[in-house]
């Protein structure tokens, strides 16, 4: 790849003027702020971090400007009015936002720079509601033009905070007052708009901001932020000659908001600056500690993540006070949408799934570091998969025993977490999960649902756990639901594949396997 013939890689780049003047890559997507800016007046647009959210706010303020040299072969250069420049208002947070006092000084901080670049003052600025207010009316009053405001990551002041909830809930507060002067400004507003990671409810934060339209799930919005595959097989093709589309795909692709299957830019951007190296490069830029305090403290059974089903209303909101983890874990971008189902009520299900190979090892291997914490993580991970591998199903018992036992004792202390079945089955998820392989978790069928469902190339594992139960009540289960049944094609088919059913029993006072049983299926 000849560097010096191509156009330069945009990360981290966030200010379209910068990439434009600097000759960076930039995939067009002046077509949908068009679509969007002469539809909508307020509008709202959840994705997860380092997706393209705040490149796509300033697009928009260079279009309000009427910069128009920035837009020179792009597709809105001859749909939009360029003789009419509206002033926009810039709300950021670029600092630490740790308590009150902080997220205070934060709003003073990007009134006063508003202030400063628009060449307006507020007469008050100890309440930055109220400054707020007034700036709005004085920047409409000066240029004799309604305003544009547009916030970026409008929910970071709570999203920061949430692993301490007395000042997450303080920051809701704020924002909320904050937020609400919009409503009484209307007749002054051209358009607003709002990007976030999650959206919160409309009776926490958006206070009677009816009007505001969330159009993160419209399809034809879809692809607002984010590379498709035609993207990186036409606008990428000269960085990645010779490389695995097929590949990259797998551990890069993904993502769904209901029109193409997504790339985060920044993953695909730094792949191709690192040499095609494959790593977590999105996920290694921020760790879910708060979602993980989350799993621990509710017991979440985990493999529920591989079979996760919600209703329309679970994706559209939450509040602090109500967090639901598969919420956060969707809105933040672990979790995306696999397919939509209308139910016989006609209301719409949303099938989840982790987009793929990158967050599924990430996330996986974060949990067991956190939960576990086995020094010898690595180790048991080879073991673990070499006698999957090989059908060795002694060599699998023997590798789970080990992993239990390494679990430090502290892990345990002041804590229930290894009296539910859940605990076990999540362990040995997250394990083969960091792995990459093909899980269903929760799977089901006509007789039940099978705790764990391994499929490999060549052989399919059955798995069922019990805790303090009777010797081989987790083999009778499998055996008295004929769970095999469901997979028993797959014997008969030319892959000839082989089907091991595994019972597996714990001693939450050994805290390990009591009893590990095991036939295959002919």
């Amino acid at each position: 790849m000849d560097n010096k013939k191509l156009q330069k890689l945009p990360i981290g780049i966030q200010t379209f003027s910068k990439l434009r003047e600097d000759d960076y890559i930039y995939i067009d997507k002046t077509d949908i702020a068009y679509d969007i800016i002469t539809n909508y007046q307020y509008v709202f647009l959840s994705r997860p971090r380092r997706f393209g959210k705040s490149l796509f706010l300033d697009t928009l303020k260079n279009i309000f400007e009427a910069n128009k040299e920035y837009f020179k072969g792009l597709a809105i250069e001859s749909m939009w009015d360029w003789d009419i420049k509206y002033p926009v208002i810039k709300i950021s947070f670029d600092s630490e936002l740790r308590s009150a006092k902080m997220i205070r000084q934060a709003l003073i901080r990007t009134l006063k720079k508003n202030q400063e670049e628009l060449d307006v003052e507020c007469e008050t600025n100890d309440n930055v509601s109220i400054c707020f207010q007034e700036f709005i009316q004085a920047v409409y009053k000066k240029y004799n033009q309604k305003v544009v405001v547009l916030i970026d990551e409008y929910d970071k002041a709570i999203l920061d905070n949430l692993d301490q909830m007395d000042v997450a809930r303080e920051a809701r507060e704020i924002i909320k007052g904050f937020y609400t002067v919009l409503k009484g400004s209307d007749e002054y507003l051209k358009f607003v708009f709002l990007t976030g990671v999650s959206k919160f409810s409309k009776a926490s934060i958006f206070s009677g901001l009816n009007m505001i339209e969330d159009i993160s799930l419209t399809p034809k919005f879809g692809n607002v932020c984010g590379y498709t595959q035609n993207d990186i097989e036409t606008s990428f093709a000269p960085y990645l000659e010779g490389q695995d589309y097929e590949k990259i795909k797998r551990w890069y692709n993904g993502y769904n908001f209901l029109k193409d299957p997504l790339y985060n830019p920044f993953d695909m951007l730094k792949f191709i600056k690192n040499d095609f190296a494959y790593k977590n490069y999105w996920f290694a830029t921020s760790t879910p500690t708060y979602l993980l305090k989350l799993i621990e403290k509710n017991n979440y059974f985990l493999p529920n993540l591989s079979n996760l089903i919600v209703g329309e209303q679970i994706l559209d909101s939450f509040d602090i006070d109500n967090i639901d983890l598969e919420v956060i874990l969707y809105q933040a971008g672990y979790l995306t949408i696999d397919r939509v189902e209308t139910t016989i009520f006609e209301s719409l299900e949303y099938h989840l799934k982790i987009p793929n190979k990158e967050v599924k090892q990430s996330l996986n291997s974060y949990i067991i570091d956190y939960l576990i914490k086995d020094d010898r993580s690595l180790q048991t991970k080879t073991n673990i998969y070499k006698s999957l591998l090989d059908k060795n199903l002694e060599d699998f018992k023997t590798s789970l025993k080990s992993l239990f036992a390494s679990i430090p004792y502290n892990n345990y202390i002041n804590n229930k977490i290894d009296k539910y079945e859940g605990f076990y089955a999540s362990v040995i998820y997250v394990y083969l999960q960091s792995l990459g392989l093909d899980i269903v978790g929760e799977d089901v069928t006509n007789k039940g649902r099978i705790d764990l469902t391994i499929k490999l190339n060549d052989a399919i594992y059955i798995l069922e756990f019990k805790v303090d139960g009777e010797k081989g009540d987790a083999m009778k289960q499998i055996k008295e639901k004929n769970y095999a049944q469901k997979y028993h094609q797959y014997t008969l088919s030319p892959t000839n594949y082989q089907l091991f059913l595994i019972g597996i029993e714990f001693d939450t006072e050994e805290k390990n396997i009591s009893h590990f049983q095991w036939e295959q299926c002919i």
